[in-house]
């Protein structure tokens, strides 16, 4: 089961809904923030028994899972490889060596819902790069007071050309039109209720054929996710709640770029596979 935006396949309008098989069954006049303010609770006794009309699940165009007031946010270095691909960007350790083992996580804001691109839509490389890569995370979404409510798949483009240049330039390596993608639903937590050992897989297609191929496992994340949702939730308020990017640990080699035309999917087991073009 998952809980989808899509288009009205008459009105074109952004509808919420249930996705259960073969059908999407509406949650009439409800926005994703509007049941993440709901709480937990509400959110699964909405999700759980729709009422509305029924579309074919693969007759819809399927939006971002995330609308309203909903931000996204990120963790950084959460992963031993992704400590060592920061370094090797960088040349300077200490900065991210210190962050691996410090008690308060890297977080920062990586977009409002507005600008986050959902299952199927381009993501775009920064023209003023030269060096940017997708980076596959499992994605927390987060009531307003910060309790689980279940999981997407997240794609947090990086420009490791600019964060290479110096770590303070890393909110223009990480925010930029097209850098974040969120889909293809979400998975309440009680359909999945163990995240800590998912499979985490990263294709890149250029011209049809395969480029770039890695995996990667939840169960290597050097924090706990209700440690950094805690960190979040710190001296933040969220009333429509809070999509999480946990890090990533599948991190192209150096010398390798994304490029207009490419196609990045991103599975996350049981939580589903991201799919998108880079314009």
């Amino acid at each position: 089961m998952q809980v989808v935006r899509f288009s009205n396949p008459q009105s074109g309008q952004p509808e919420v809904g249930v996705g259960d098989g073969d059908t999407v069954t509406t949650l009439p006049g409800v926005t994703i923030a509007d049941l993440l303010a709901r709480g937990a609770d509400g959110f699964a006794a909405a999700v759980t028994d729709p009422s509305g009309p029924t579309h074919p699940a693969d007759q819809l165009a399927y939006l971002p899972p995330v609308d309203g007031r909903t931000e996204v946010w990120a963790a950084g270095v959460t992963y031993q490889r992704s400590r060592q691909a920061r370094v090797e960007e960088s040349g300077q350790a200490d900065v991210y060596e210190l962050v691996y083992e410090a008690d308060r996580p890297e977080l920062f804001f990586k977009a409002p819902a507005w600008r986050v691109v959902g299952p199927d839509q381009p993501v775009r490389v920064r023209a003023d790069s030269g060096n940017d890569v997708p980076e596959p995370e499992l994605a927390l979404v987060l009531d307003h007071a910060g309790a689980l409510v279940g999981y997407t798949v997240g794609n947090d483009l990086t420009s490791r050309g600019i964060e290479g240049q110096n770590p303070l330039y890393l909110p223009q390596a990480k925010i930029w039109r097209g850098s974040c993608a969120l889909g293809p639903g979400i998975v309440p937590v009680a359909a999945l209720p163990d995240a800590g050992d998912l499979g985490i897989h990263l294709t890149i297609r250029r011209d049809g054929v395969e480029v770039f191929a890695g995996d990667a496992n939840t169960k290597q994340l050097h924090r706990g996710l209700d440690e950094l949702a805690g960190w979040l939730y710190t001296e933040l308020d969220f009333p429509q709640g809070a999509v999480l990017l946990t890090g990533t640990c599948v991190v192209p080699e150096l010398a390798f770029t994304l490029r207009s035309g490419d196609i990045v999917d991103i599975t996350v087991d049981g939580v589903g596979t991201l799919s998108n073009p880079v314009g």
